[in-house]
């Protein structure tokens, strides 16, 4: 069905340079019918999770069982750049709401075990269920492996492994695959499972590319930054700075973007030459200065000669926002709002993602909320399912009141914005309303937070979990259910070795928030010794 890309990949901009593709390797017939053979039972196994979703729908507490593999199944050489990856997992330790269903069961894995502290701290948040209760349907696996690389991966290596999973779930027609991004790794963890993927299919990997991304913004009729994409080469590069340069006379700036990367660390910037000849441009590519600081730009070309990319116009402004829109197409092909958000971005370039505020800014919330939801009437045309983020750049030129957007990315999987949310959720019971954009909670309360995965300190490494918790008591910076406002934190395996955690700071107005994420970062630098080094102002 998905063995070429869809028809909307193939009404190009006549300005976007067209680029032969490397040959492919070789690939023996063997391998394709073994392929060909899981793409097969996957197909089999996938209606299974349309009637499990309408069953939920029709029924909050039927019984089913949720496999929880939040692997970042990235490049490797990626992935290892990211400190503390393998703590990442426990962000969707959020999910853990599910078992608010007394019928609900989840199988949990990581590559390395989950502290019991850091459990007990999240199953105490289940109001209305006690914490026993929901342990004894929680199923928690470990790989015992934490090198920087997919957590999959790692679980495809033990087939003894998948096999515990396997006897661990009880109705293989009740039960699915919750995975942070789809791969044919996910894929082929589904089939051996014998259960359906709750993600997007691993063939519909090119709708959310850096290049696809754009082909699907101008399918959708949406505003995007002028650039080229499906770019292969340093030539590739140099040519397509060149027409950006003929396009838009003046322009000062470009961002070059990796195909498949992650929390702009993939981006690097390129500044113009006032010569804008060939052979100056490609000089000036010498000069690239990549998102992140261990990066030489040699290192970033040599990663696009290998993975490929885009080239786009760095948009200037006397403000500019990053907003980021949560979308989820349903089993049914429902495309339904989640979350709008402002990313904080920092590092080198301001190109990295720090963090967010919930919601977005009202100014520009509900125009962006319509371009989003027509990118996710185009992907669920071409069958994607599940969560994904979309994201944008705002900007108000000088002397202009009027806020100009253009959109950006797609990313098919969970992201930064994903586990707070889920938080959200986890905490309140509540839902958002599509019409305002506004997180109303069970009481009807507005919902507001900050969030970030990169709160850090020298001076917090050696904190153990027990030691947060004490910090969290003695300075009442738990979550309060009363007053629907608190911190919770995340990632807490990571801070003993590497002096990071993830903090999440709610409340009921955009100041008191403020007022709780300070408090929070002081509590913890107090008790250290000082202030925290890159602790970031959201």
């Amino acid at each position: 069905m998905w063995e070429h890309a869809p028809a909307l990949f193939t009404d190009l901009s006549a300005s976007t340079p067209v680029r032969p593709r490397r040959a492919r390797r070789r690939t023996s017939p063997a391998h394709f019918a073994e392929h060909a053979d899981e793409i097969a039972q996957f197909e089999r196994l996938q209606p299974r999770l349309t009637q499990l979703w309408n069953a939920l729908t029709a029924r909050a507490e039927e019984p089913y069982t949720s496999v929880v593999v939040p692997s970042m199944t990235l490049d490797s050489r990626e992935l290892a750049k990211l400190e503390g990856a393998s703590f990442y997992e426990e962000r969707l330790l959020f999910l853990l709401i599910r078992l608010r269903n007394p019928q609900a069961r989840m199988v949990y894995v990581t590559s390395q075990p989950v502290h019991p502290l850091i459990l007990e701290y999240y199953l105490q948040l289940l109001a209305g269920i006690p914490a026993s209760h929901a342990r004894a349907r929680l199923a928690l696996f470990c790989v015992h492996d934490a090198s920087p690389r997919p957590l999959t991966e790692k679980i495809l290596e033990r087939p003894r492994l998948i096999e515990r999973m396997r006897q661990s779930i009880a109705d293989p027609d009740r039960t699915y695959l919750t995975v942070f991004s789809s791969s044919p790794l996910e894929r082929r963890l589904a089939v051996l499972l014998g259960i359906p993927l709750n993600g997007v299919d691993p063939r519909l990997h090119h709708l959310g590319t850096k290049s696809g991304s754009r082909k699907v913004f101008r399918t959708a009729g949406i505003g995007l930054p002028a650039g080229f994409e499906d770019l292969q080469s340093r030539s590739d590069l140099v040519e397509a700075l060149a027409a950006l340069a003929r396009e838009r006379p003046g322009v000062k700036r470009a961002v070059i973007k990796l195909e498949d990367s992650f929390s702009g660390e993939g981006n690097a910037i390129f500044e113009f030459p006032a010569d804008l000849s060939t052979a100056a441009l490609d000089a000036a590519l010498e000069k690239l200065r990549p998102s992140v600081v261990e990066e030489t730009g040699a290192c970033f070309l040599e990663k696009f000669a290998r993975m490929g990319g885009i080239v786009e116009e760095f948009l200037e402004g006397s403000e500019v926002c990053s907003p980021s829109f949560q979308l989820r197409i349903d089993p049914q092909g429902e495309p339904l709002l989640l979350s709008t958000h402002d990313q904080v971005l920092g590092g080198p370039t301001g190109q990295v993602y720090l963090g967010c505020r919930f919601p977005a800014d009202e100014s520009y919330r509900a125009r962006i909320q319509q371009e989003a939801m027509r990118v996710g009437h185009v992907l669920a045309r071409e069958g994607v399912v599940s969560r994904f983020g979309i994201d944008f750049l705002a900007r108000r030129l000088p002397g202009k009141a009027d806020w100009e957007t253009r959109a950006l990315e797609i990313n098919l999987r969970m992201g930064g914005t994903t586990h707070p949310f889920l938080a959200l959720q986890f905490l309140t019971g509540g839902t958002l309303d599509p019409g305002s954009g506004l997180f109303l909670s069970a009481r009807g309360l507005p919902k507001y937070y900050a969030s970030t995965d990169n709160l850090k300190s020298e001076r917090y490494r050696g904190l153990c979990p027990e030691d947060l918790i004490d910090i969290m008591t003695t300075h009442r910076l738990h979550y309060d259910p009363t007053a629907e406002s608190g911190v919770l934190f995340h990632m807490i395996g990571a801070l003993s070795r590497y002096g990071k955690v993830g903090l999440t700071a709610f409340g009921n107005s955009p100041s008191e928030v403020d007022a709780t994420y300070v408090r929070a970062v002081a509590a913890l630098d107090s008790e250290t010794g000082g202030p925290s080094e890159s602790s970031p102002s959201l």
